[in-house]
């Protein structure tokens, strides 16, 4: 049974029904061992707000930035975590996969 509570779906459909500007983040392939399978979710909203997860909290902060400016931007983003990754290391990706996480604006 769906938590609507704690459902990162539900969470953007009452973000956008209230106005604000929102943003999804999809797992769309990992490679190697990785946090959350693909098709996990994380929803953003314009003031940071957030539901969801897509790493299980190790690269949350570096997906919720770039949705920000994909909210400003309307622009979507392919982004790409891995251990070879300067960037994984610093957010503390260090399962030893990869993760592709695709950003998106939801009007």
């Amino acid at each position: 049974m769906v938590n609507l509570d704690t459902d990162p779906l539900y969470r953007l459909a009452e973000w956008r029904s209230a106005g604000k500007a929102t943003a999804l983040a999809t797992v769309v392939r990992t490679w190697g061992s990785s946090p959350r399978p693909a098709g996990s979710h994380l929803t953003i909203n314009e003031a940071g707000d957030f539901s969801g997860s897509v790493s299980g909290g190790c690269i949350e902060g570096a997906v919720i930035e770039a949705a920000l400016g994909v909210i400003k931007s309307g622009e979507p983003s392919q982004l790409e975590f891995g251990v070879t990754n300067d960037m994984a290391w610093e957010v503390g990706l260090a399962c030893g996969g990869t993760v592709h996480v695709f950003v998106e604006r939801v009007e």
